[in-house]
């Protein structure tokens, strides 16, 4: 059960597992370009999750994750929110980070609905991480049980760094 303020809140889509494989979606990019899963085929990937960059925690993980992701060779950091593509242009560039890769889900909860973490009450993705090895399955899966609280990120890296390795 995944909680919003300690209230239960509706995810749809199905929920995932390790070694699955990584469901097909349509985000689009900053600059409204369609990105889908296969746009980053051969590579791994962390997604990272988050309802909305302008608050605290998402801010934070987006930080920590690409951060630390950095030192992990062939590993590409991904932050999927249902933010609209202006929202986290401007917000990448109010925190001086460049290179981060973010993708929006606002068009139609493609990616959350694909990956079970669109949030039915409040149209916005619920926090969660996945990391995708080059060959396209789940090597890690963590739907964060309550929206304002952090993913285990030392979990999500190790994983990372296993399939990307």
């Amino acid at each position: 059960m995944t909680t919003f303020r300690g209230r239960p809140i509706t995810l749809l889509g199905p929920e995932l597992h390790v070694g699955d494989t990584a469901p097909d979606f349509t985000v689009l990019a900053n600059d409204f370009t369609p990105v889908t899963l296969a746009s980053s085929a051969g590579t791994t990937r962390i997604f990272s999750v988050v309802p909305s960059l302008d608050t605290d925690v998402c801010d934070q993980q987006t930080r920590r994750f690409n951060e630390e992701a950095a030192r992990l060779d062939g590993v590409t950091v991904l932050t999927v929110s249902a933010d609209l593509p202006f929202a986290q242009k401007r917000w990448c560039g109010a925190a001086g980070l460049s290179g981060v890769e973010t993708l929006s889900d606002h068009r139609d909860l493609s990616f959350g609905t694909a990956y079970g973490v669109a949030v039915a009450e409040l149209r916005l993705l619920a926090r969660a991480v996945f990391v995708v090895d080059a060959a396209d399955r789940l090597a890690y899966v963590e739907y964060v049980p309550e929206i304002g609280q952090h993913p285990r990120y030392d979990d999500a890296l190790a994983a990372a760094a296993r399939a990307g390795g």
